[in-house]
C-alpha cells in the first residue's frame, strides 16, 4: 500500500512511478527505515520515508497524489516523521527538495535550511546540430 501510494505522486511520469513503486517495496523493509502514510477520509493520499543512522534523520520519498495535493498532507508527513526521528534520538536531519518547490517552503517552515544547492545535467537524447 505505501508503495502504491508513493508511486502515484510520480505518475505524471509512468516510467518513474513503476520505478517508485519498485524501489516503495525495497523501503518498506529496509532496516532503520520507517514509511509513514497520510490518509484523507481512510483513504491513502501521500506517502513519505525516514531512514535513522547514528542519530542522523534522512526524510525522503515524499509524494502526494495529485488530486489531494495542496491539502497539507506532505507538511503532516514532515512533522510526523521529525517528530519520529527526535524520539529516536536524532539530533540532525536532512532532505532534499526542488528549489523554490511546495517541498522546500514546508521545510523552511520546520526549521530547515538550505545547506547546499546542486545542479543536475542531463545530456538531450536529440543532437544539438544537424550531422
Amino acid at each position: 500500500m505505501w508503495a502504491e501510494t508513493a508511486a502515484r505522486g510520480w505518475g505524471e511520469s509512468p516510467e518513474l512511478a513503476a520505478f517508485v513503486r519498485e524501489l516503495g517495496v525495497v523501503t518498506v523493509r529496509s532496516k532503520g527505515a520507517a514509511s509513514f502514510v497520510a490518509e484523507l477520509a481512510n483513504q491513502p493520499i501521500a506517502a513519505a520515508a525516514l531512514a535513522i543512522h547514528d542519530g542522523v534523520a534522512l526524510l525522503a520519498g515524499a509524494s502526494t497524489d495529485p488530486a489531494f495535493r495542496g491539502r497539507g498532507a506532505q507538511a503532516a508527513l514532515l512533522s510526523e516523521r521529525l517528530r519520529h526521528a527526535t524520539a529516536a534520538g536524532c539530533d540532525l536531519a536532512m532532505m532534499g527538495a526542488l528549489p523554490g518547490s511546495a517541498s522546500q517552503r514546508n521545510a523552511e517552515r520546520q526549521g530547515f535550511q538550505i545547506a547546499y544547492t546542486r545542479i543536475k545535467w542531463q545530456q538531450r537524447s536529440t543532437p544539438l546540430l544537424p550531422a
